[in-house]
């Protein structure tokens, strides 16, 4: 899959590219990301990519000529029929796994990597097929949302984690939150011990315990992953007489 990212600060891309498991999948182009810097496409002398606002107020809107300009050399050199432009805003659906996968499996988009007060509204109307925001706050820029996204797309690549189920159990691969997890030592200086059933060996039991701590922990932070995960039937019996029996022993 290709992905091309049109921003003004490429720069803030190299190190998240080389650095991390997920380098294997930039490395290896399975996740091929092509960087497309906008001031390239620029006509004047200052490489001027923004200016003032129609209407008046305060900061600068980027310009959409030399957008114009890139998506039509991305799509060009993709050579493929209108491929998905995403942008980055906070008016966007947000972010989630079930995108993640989708766009995993896929051929890749544009991504469009605003700043300032935004993108000429017009670039957005003719080009843009998705708009997604990483959460109701505001950032300065889509840099950071078009690398978070890069790096939920890179690690569902086959071969990437170095276990391949590795991915399998994170929070959201079932609709739910995931487990907590321990490591050596067993027991800490100050007497904190890891849970007694994943030393157990006995492979049922850890895996019940797994799954009812994260119908425990999703059900106290997020119940609306519970009801959503109901709805799609993706809780057991088992699930429902442990949730049961929690909101009568809290």
């Amino acid at each position: 899959m290709r992905f091309d990212v049109l921003t003004i600060f490429p720069e803030l891309f190299a190190p998240h590219l080389t650095h991390g498991v997920t380098r294997r999948a930039f490395e290896s182009r399975q996740v091929d990301v092509r960087l497309w810097p906008l001031r390239d496409f620029a006509e004047d002398n200052y490489r001027r990519v923004d200016d003032r606002t129609y209407g008046g107020g305060p900061g600068m809107v980027m310009l959409a000529e030399p957008l114009e300009r890139a998506l039509a050399a991305v799509k060009a050199q993709r050579g493929e029929v209108e491929p998905a432009v995403i942008h980055f805003t906070p008016t966007g659906a947000r972010i989630d796994q079930l995108l993640v996968q989708q766009l995993a499996g896929g051929p890749g988009a544009v991504l469009l990597c605003g700043r300032y007060e935004g993108i000429d509204q017009r670039v957005l109307d003719r080009h843009v097929t998705l708009e997604l925001s990483l959460g109701d706050f505001v950032l300065s820029g889509g840099e950071l949302p078009a690398l978070a996204l890069l790096d939920a797309v890179a690690r569902l690549q086959d071969g990437v984690l170095g276990d391949a189920k590795s991915h399998e159990q994170d929070s959201f691969s079932d609709g739910l939150l995931d487990c907590p997890h321990y490591s050596r030592p067993e027991v800490l200086p100050d007497g904190r011990e890891v849970p007694a059933v994943l030393l157990s060996g006995h492979h049922a039991d850890i895996r019940r315990w797994r799954r009812e701590q994260s119908l425990a922990l999703t059900a106290a932070r997020r119940p609306d992953l519970i009801a959503a995960a109901r709805a799609a039937g993706r809780l057991s019996k088992a699930d429902e007489a442990f949730l049961a029996k929690s909101r009568q022993n809290p």
